[in-house]
């Protein structure tokens, strides 16, 4: 039985250093993939919500006009008057309205 045991034992092996070697070049390509499909989506989503904030900006200050008769100063005077919960803002993109015309960068 013993003898047995050793002869199965000595049959069993594992993956060689080669083998594990691949196995983690392959991670990291994959890896390096997925990374670069993330950000590509990221930069899409920032697209996304700087058209989003600029026709906000924009709605609000066309209410604000059709209520009180002139334009907005700034983004800040339609938070003042309620058109707006908050003034956009983002490292990433700007947006302003300077008299009634809204202008973004950075998107």
């Amino acid at each position: 039985m013993l003898q047995r045991l050793h002869g199965l034992r000595r049959k069993d092996s594992g993956f060689t250093l080669i083998e594990l070697l691949i196995v983690v070049v392959i991670l990291g390509v994959l890896s390096g993939i997925v990374v670069f499909a993330v950000t590509a989506f990221n930069n899409d989503g920032v697209t996304a919500a700087c058209k989003a904030d600029k026709k906000n900006v924009e709605i609000a200050a066309e209410a604000y006009y059709a209520k009180v008769g002139t334009q907005a100063a700034d983004a800040a005077a339609l938070v003042t008057a309620g058109y707006l919960k908050e003034a956009p803002s983002s490292t990433k993109y700007t947006i302003t309205d300077s008299n009634g015309t809204i202008t973004s960068t950075g998107c």
